[in-house]
């Protein structure tokens, strides 16, 4: 009868060690490696969450939201001939943007703007024109109806370049400076006001500003 071999207690545990010790030391060398394409990978840092580099644009010009009123001219060397009047102005600003006529002092409802050459006018915002008018004291005015309840008036002007019941692009040259009787000590120049729902507005304070914020 053959003898059956038999193996000592100590030799299987020590087995499964080894083989433990295997496995474990094979699966920590396979978690440090590093994958082949990391050298093709871009990692996202936390700049494009900063304030400086938003992930939305917050330009609102292109989907029409933002429409800034510009100003009634585009040369530089334009400058102001005489102030809008200002009631709660400083007593100099208020004496330059008083209007004598025939000995009458009058209060300027509008901001004149000067060059010794003759400078294109240009309207400040879209709009459609609903009145054109030669007229001998201010001569040829221009009035253009905005969004907003808005009316742009451009007076003085020398030649015009519209017609009634035209619509109007912002920056759209609508005429040349000129003059009038009633400010002939300015020369070549441009009379313009801004009125919302018929009120008079001072011209300065609403540049670049949003029309649709106000």
């Amino acid at each position: 009868m053959k003898k059956k071999l038999r193996l000592k207690p100590y030799v299987l545990p020590s087995i499964y060690i080894v083989l433990i010790t295997i496995f474990v030391i094979s699966a920590m060398s396979t978690f440090e490696e590093k994958p082949a394409f990391e050298e093709n990978v871009t990692y996202v840092s936390s700049v494009i969450l900063s304030n400086d580099t938003p992930v939305i644009s917050t330009d609102n010009s292109s989907n029409g939201n933002e429409v800034l009123i510009a100003k009634p001219y585009n040369d530089t060397e334009v400058k102001i001939g005489k102030d809008f009047y200002n009631y709660k102005g400083d007593e100099e600003s208020q004496k330059n943007s008083i209007v004598y006529y025939e000995n009458t002092y009058m209060q300027n409802s509008g901001i004149d703007y000067v060059k010794d050459d003759v400078f294109d006018v240009v309207a400040i915002l879209d709009g459609t024109v609903i009145s054109i008018d030669n007229n001998e004291l201010l001569g040829n005015t221009v009035e253009i109806k905005h969004d907003k309840n808005m009316i742009s008036v451009y007076q003085s002007l020398g030649t015009v370049a519209v017609k009634e019941g035209d619509a109007i692009k912002q920056g759209q040259i609508i005429g040349k400076s000129g003059t009038s009787k009633i400010n002939k000590d300015l020369g070549n120049h441009l009379h313009f006001e801004l009125f919302k729902e018929g009120q008079v507005l001072n011209p300065i304070e609403y540049y670049d500003k949003n029309i649709n914020d106000l």
